[in-house]
């Protein structure tokens, strides 16, 4: 986050170009930090939701970001929902070998009550989430040749992400602090409620709430 180039280009005053930096390394501007994206993207409504964090990219962020859209957006549009269905990558922060990720989202099926189904995509496959095309890149799009100077500009221009089609965005800042390196024990592993599908079940699988 910063004074730097972003991809692409705006309108401006001929003879006015927008000074930016051509490298983002971070110690350039150690005062900006940086942020990572996490987006939930609603298939049926064409309703997207992307929460902004400011520390660390880790599953208990992930599924925190999954949990704010269930509060803020989810709950409201399906009041009478008892199953989430979840599709995700196959790697990182929500990746299939993530105990945390697991972990996390068994918390969040007992806090809601909800069965949580979820469905990775195979590894080298993320392309085909529909999350890719139908929600980021139009924000990417929306965003082109904007220098992303702070979290309220970033907020602003997700959440003014549209297309021709319908897709409306909703998007806040996540200020909590995500400790790397957490570890989820073989016992903690052992009492998740975790049902594994037939059919790869290391990819297909749902958490049942304990409570």
């Amino acid at each position: 986050m910063g004074d730097f180039k972003n991809p692409g280009r705006e309108w401006q005053p001929q003879g006015q170009p927008e000074q930016v930096r051509v490298h983002d390394f971070e110690i350039r501007q150690p005062d900006k930090g940086k942020v990572a994206p996490y987006g939930v993207y609603d298939l049926g409504r064409n309703v997207g939701w992307v929460s902004v964090g400011m520390d660390h990219d880790t599953a208990e962020f992930a599924v925190e970001s999954i949990r704010r859209w269930w509060r803020w957006m989810g709950r409201r549009s399906y009041a009478k929902a008892k199953r989430l269905l979840i599709t995700a990558d196959a790697g990182g922060s929500n990746g299939a070998r993530v105990r945390l990720w697991k972990w996390e989202l068994q918390r969040l099926a007992d806090e809601t009550g909800l069965e949580i189904s979820v469905c990775h995509f195979p590894p080298g496959t993320s392309k085909w989430n529909k999350i890719e095309h139908r929600l980021f890149s139009f924000i990417s799009q929306n965003w082109r040749g904007k220098p992303l100077v702070s979290h309220q500009v970033i907020i602003d221009l997700i959440s003014a992400t549209t297309t021709t089609t319908g897709l409306t965005v909703k998007s806040r800042i996540d200020t909590n602090i995500y400790e790397r390196g957490l570890r989820v024990s073989d016992q903690q592993m052992a009492e998740l409620q975790l049902r594994r599908e037939k059919f790869h079940g290391d990819w297909n699988y749902k958490l049942l709430s304990r409570t």
